[in-house]
Formats: C-alpha cells, structure tokens, sequence
C-alpha cells in the first residue's frame, strides 16, 4: 500500500492555533495527576506528570500495562478529566474545559484513533468519516462529501467508500478511522493502541500512514505495547506506574 498523503485543504475557518512554527511546545503538561476511585479506595494513574511536544513530533508512548499510557493520552486530548495540574494544547486550557466544550475543542483540532476503531457499524465507510464534520458543524453537503471519499482515497479505501465495517477486513477497518480523525484537518493525531489488534504486516502499514502524515506537519502521539517500532519515534516516553522514567527497567507486554 502506498503511504503517500496528499497535503488536505483544511474546511476549518477558525484554529485556536495553527501549525506556523513557534518556539514554545504545541503541547504542555504541568504536573498532571489522575486519581480513580475504585472498590479498594482512591487510585493514582497519573502521577505528577510533565510533558512538553513540539510541532511536527512523533512521540511514542511506550509502558506495561496499567502503566497509565491510555489515561495520559486521554488527559492531553479532554476525553478524561485530570485531578490536578494544567493540560494546554496551544493556548487552549483543556484541564479548564467542561465536557461539552472539550468536545467541540477536539473534534475542531484533534484527530482520535482508538485500538477498536469505534466505527460505527449501520453506517457506511463513507459516512462514518463524514461523523465529525456533522458533529463539529462543518459539514457542508456535496462539497464535504467530497473531501471524505478524498480521504478514504488516500488510505486506498475509495471503492470500498458504501460498504459496511463489517464487510471489510480489520486492518481496513483502522485505515478508515485514520481517514475519519483526518476529516477535519487536525494538526494533532492521539493514537491508544492503533496497531494493537493488527497483524504484523498490516501494523506496518498503519504506521507507514503515520509516518506520512508526520511528514505533512502534523504532531502525533501513539500509545504502543510494540517496542520494535522504538527507532521510528522522533522520541519515546516510557511510562511505569504512572510516572515517565528515563529509561525503561522492564519489558513492554
């Protein structure tokens, strides 16, 4: 498969940033922590975490499991609240944004992929990338249209755009969620585990995408369990026990 995207022309008006270089990171952690509570009492994730990503990075996040990858990502991205500490992304505050605004925040600038795809399944390949652009507001009949069968061109799913998820192979299935967090143009892509569910060779594919895509401008962190993409990071960030660690004292699962 052909990794090669060609650069999208954004339908968004408005940013509440751009990707025009800049000294400060794009992404900045300030002592963020994460409590559960659970039936054996309160449970730290995240423990005091400080991050800084720069534009154009492709950070892998990397740890066993329970690390606490899966929360820190979701913490950068508003879909989970912090319990302390500061998450901006450009100048927007998202450990101040309540759940409605963080996601009309994210489906406006963040592309989102998860390891289940969470495609939805009555609708068609086509439809389902078209989802974010409904919710956040952008879509804009025919000519919206267009720029979604672009995308599932791009991940070479064109011919593929009115069938079922179901009708279509797992690793398919991703390429078309990579397609649907791309709808609406974001500069930053958080991926939980996207090659997680894949065969060797089809993983391999996906992160030839987002290599591209890298390529492109775009900032991207990737949770992983799969040491043997380490090198094709710009930088790793090893997670254990809710903590980044310099250097990892463990195997990864």
């Amino acid at each position: 498969m052909s990794s090669q995207f060609a650069a999208p022309s954004s339908l968004l008006s408005q940013r509440s940033f751009d990707r025009t270089p800049v000294e400060r990171p794009l992404i900045r952690l300030r002592q963020v922590t994460k409590n559960y509570m659970t039936a054996a009492g309160e449970f730290p994730a995240i423990k005091g975490i400080d991050l800084e990503v720069s534009p154009g990075e492709f950070i892998g996040v990397l740890g066993k499991s329970g690390a606490g990858k899966t929360t820190l990502v979701n913490l950068i991205s508003g879909v989970d609240h912090l319990t302390s500490g500061e998450v901006w992304v450009g100048d927007v505050a998202v450990h101040g944004l309540n759940e409605n605004q963080a996601a009309q925040w994210r489906s406006r600038n963040m592309g989102v992929i998860y390891q289940s795809f969470q495609l939805m399944p009555t609708l068609s390949l086509l439809d389902n990338v078209l989802l974010p652009l409904d919710f956040s507001g952008q879509y804009r009949g025919k000519r919206t249209a267009r720029w979604a069968m672009e995308l599932l061109r791009q991940v070479e799913l064109e011919e593929h755009a009115g069938k079922l998820p179901s009708a279509i192979s797992g690793g398919q299935q991703q390429r078309v969620a990579i397609a649907r967090a791309l709808a609406n143009d974001p500069p930053i892509i958080v991926a939980d585990e996207p090659t997680g569910r894949l065969d060797s060779v089809t993983a391999e594919t996906i992160f030839e995408i987002f290599e591209s895509l890298v390529h492109q401008g775009r900032t991207i962190i990737m949770v992983t369990h799969d040491a043997s993409f380490a090198r094709r990071f710009s930088r790793l960030e090893w997670l254990a026990d809710g903590l980044i660690v310099d250097e990892p004292q463990f195997q990864v699962d």
